[in-house]
């Protein structure tokens, strides 16, 4: 077993869908480790998420609401607690968001990564030794793949070629962390993973939209053929890959985490229909989406390799848990869709 030499994680983006699974991850896994949640609270921020966390783990979780491109107040978090590792959730990260408005994606994805950085870099004062910084991106950087290519997967190697303006300010975040590590010998770490699902995930991404949709006998928007291939990975594997790069990756590394799960995007929403035994006739094809890609595989061979890594749990027995939870949930889902949530 691998002892974690962090006392105090600061995790930005917490109240979020992957960063809240991960607080509640390694709460229960790291004794003894105390998590500050910095998050501004936008539309993606629910509180209910943690609503219960600081009861089931009195003194070990804090939350301060603030934002990553504030300078000052990420300098007073920083002098006032320190922290010994910092892992950035903190994004906007839904791609039809991004087309909408390019600007909201580029402040805090990059000058926030940016300020979340320098400040790091300044209160460690150049004493790296046992501090980390990991920067949570996305296989979007990468482009896209060729369908009639099963065999190519993006490694950590392959060339960034975004499509989006989302993937375009997280590949903007991912050099600056490179640069800091080139530059100063920052200890950054990258990890970019496939596509997510799992409880807790807002509702305009694709699976739980589908539920939602579905269990209020709704039409489900299919973007143009529904034939885009994505890599699915649940988020608790998501979460202990994360422990296990800040634990044991080496700084300067990027570190691809896939679930070995290609599937594309049709079949994923008539596995849903099927589990809730509704009509396949809820589809309904809609006009695509600008600049999407067609296909993202991981590779996920290097994290294996190198840290031992490998996903636990396969996309059939999750999928099912995750539709069961959206099911015994719906007043948490209701919430966001009435707005409620926000208050």
């Amino acid at each position: 077993m691998i002892v974690n030499p962090f006392n105090i994680i600061l995790i930005t983006g917490g109240l979020g869908f992957i960063g809240s699974n991960f607080i509640r991850y390694i709460l229960s896994t790291e004794k003894g480790v105390k998590i500050i949640n910095l998050d501004s609270m936008t539309y993606a921020g629910n509180p209910k998420n943690l609503a219960e966390i600081e009861h089931e783990y009195p003194g070990r979780y804090t939350f301060i609401k603030g934002d990553i491109c504030d300078q000052k107040s990420v300098e007073k978090i920083f002098q006032e607690n320190v922290p010994d590792a910092v892992i950035n959730f903190a994004a906007e990260s839904h791609v039809d968001r991004s087309i909408e408005d390019p600007n909201v994606f580029i402040k805090t994805n990059v000058l926030g990564t940016a300020t979340l950085l320098n400040t790091a870099r300044k209160c460690w004062k150049d004493f790296f030794n046992n501090k980390r910084f990991l920067q949570v991106s996305t296989d979007e950087v990468y482009g896209t793949l060729p369908e009639d290519k099963p065999e190519i997967k993006f490694t950590e190697t392959t060339p960034l070629n975004p499509h989006s303006p989302y993937s375009a300010s997280k590949t903007s975040a991912d050099l600056i962390a490179k640069s800091f590590f080139d530059t100063f010998g920052f200890p950054v770490l990258i990890t970019r993973c496939s596509n997510n699902y799992g409880p807790y995930q807002f509702p305009e991404k694709l699976i739980p939209l589908m539920i939602s949709k579905a269990m209020n006998n709704e039409k489900l928007p299919v973007y143009g053929d529904g034939l885009n291939v994505r890599d699915w990975l649940y988020v608790e594997d998501h979460c202990s890959a994360i422990l296990t790069v800040l634990k044991k990756g080496k700084t300067g590394e990027v570190y691809n985490i896939g679930g070995n799960c290609e599937i594309q995007n049709i079949e994923i929403v008539k596995m849903i229909l099927d589990s809730l035994n509704k009509p396949h006739s809820l589809i309904n094809y809609v006009q695509d989406r600008l600049g999407h890609d067609r296909r993202y595989a991981i590779d996920a061979t290097k994290i294996k390799n190198e840290l031992g890594w490998e996903p636990a749990y396969c996309f059939g027995e999750k999928i099912k848990d995750t539709i069961q939870w959206y099911v015994e949930n719906q007043n948490w889902v209701s919430s966001i869709i009435d707005g409620s949530y926000q208050k």
